[in-house]
């Protein structure tokens, strides 16, 4: 039996979605049309109740792109999505809801944005340009929950949760996948093998027809998640979470390292120099500053690229905002625990310097050294 090549396979995970389905396979296979596209459609369908089986058997019988998936167990958006990667006939995947809350008119440039050498396209939300339509507040709140604390993982991406994204084959090829829930695209990202990754702006509108199937178990499902691909990343150091840990490892490091100028530096100037101390204080407060820019900058940030799209000075000042912010935090909660909670002032100013040290690794990561 002769295989088809295709271009790239669109998979569309199903579950009783008979009043979309064959709305959303038409749309597409015009899309392929319109952009000169040689593409499969893999509908795969979590054993749905209604009718969704049967119209997609009869779009088959007049579209030879068309195929079917049908799971009768483990179901699950996630799950469906992985075993689309196993069955899809080409090299390059987009994954697509059925109920036109992503725009079908996107897949061409997602595929040329992977064959100009992409490994990841993810349609964004929350880039400039992208947005969200018709959300009931709820599941806003929701989104932007998971979609902090996927970004912890992975700053870089605006919208590691989107499920609208493209991929090449050789991502998922060799990755561990444990599928579950609906944020399968955070497990592409935490287990894959990718390099590059590049985001594209869409407005996300919430479904004409059907119903959403977002549940409370779908919050838990999520942590459970997160809380695997950091364990994953730990004992797998090609990950690209693993080098978003590696970075806050060097971080930390730099951290000790400026402690030490700094307390170096007060001693040498009080006790040798006759600075006054709090003058003494100064100077050395902003030569640690200094030693731990140019460590950051020319070490722990360097290898990622993400100091490409800023001067070094915009990067310098950036840097002593966000230190002075640190600054501010680690002195607030001292006087707070201590003066107003009566917490032992050495307890106090730890539990200060970590919260000041989260802060500023994560405001330097995202506005220090960020490329968006």
């Amino acid at each position: 039996m002769q295989v088809t090549m295709y271009d790239l396979s669109v998979i569309i995970p199903t579950f009783n979605e008979e009043a979309n389905i064959r709305n959303i396979v038409t749309e597409v296979d015009d899309v392929f049309l319109k952009n000169g596209l040689h593409g499969e459609i893999l509908v795969v369908d979590d054993n749905s109740s209604d009718s969704t089986i049967a119209i997609v058997n009869e779009l088959k019988k007049t579209n030879d792109n068309v195929r079917i998936l049908v799971r009768e167990k483990d179901h699950g958006l996630s799950q469906s999505v992985a075993d689309g990667f196993s069955c899809a006939s080409s090299e390059v995947f987009v994954v697509i809801d059925a109920d036109f809350s992503h725009p079908p008119a996107l897949i061409p440039k997602m595929y040329h944005e992977i064959r100009a050498g992409n490994d990841v396209v993810i349609g964004s939300r929350y880039m400039e340009g992208g947005g969200i339509k018709k959300w009931p507040l709820k599941r806003r709140i929701i989104s932007v929950g998971a979609t902090f604390l996927g970004r912890l993982l992975f700053p870089d991406v605006t919208d590691p949760v989107s499920g609208f994204f493209a991929i090449r084959k050789d991502v998922v090829s060799n990755a561990p996948l444990k599928p579950k829930g609906y944020k399968i695209l955070l497990e592409v990202l935490g287990k894959g093998t990718w390099e590059k990754d590049k985001e594209i702006p869409f407005e996300s509108v919430d479904r004409e027809t059907g119903s959403s199937k977002l549940k409370i178990r779908t919050i838990i499902e999520y942590a459970e998640q997160v809380m695997d691909i950091t364990l994953y990343s730990f004992f797998h150091h090609h990950s690209a979470a693993w080098r978003e840990w590696k970075k806050l490892l060097k971080f930390g490091m730099v951290g000790i390292s400026g402690i030490l100028v700094n307390m170096g530096v007060l001693y040498y100037l009080k006790e040798y120099a006759g600075f006054y101390y709090l003058a003494a204080s100064f100077f050395a407060i902003e030569l640690s500053i200094l030693n731990n820019f140019l460590w950051n900058d020319l070490w722990t940030f360097r290898s990622s690229g993400d100091h490409k799209l800023s001067s070094r000075w915009y990067r310098l000042v950036a840097f002593h905002i966000v230190s002075a912010g640190g600054l501010v935090i680690n002195m607030g909660i001292l006087w707070l625990l201590t003066s107003i909670f009566g917490v032992y002032y050495l307890i106090s100013n730890l539990v200060g310097i970590l919260i000041a040290f989260g802060w500023n690794f994560l405001v330097n990561r995202r506005i220090t050294w960020t490329r968006t």
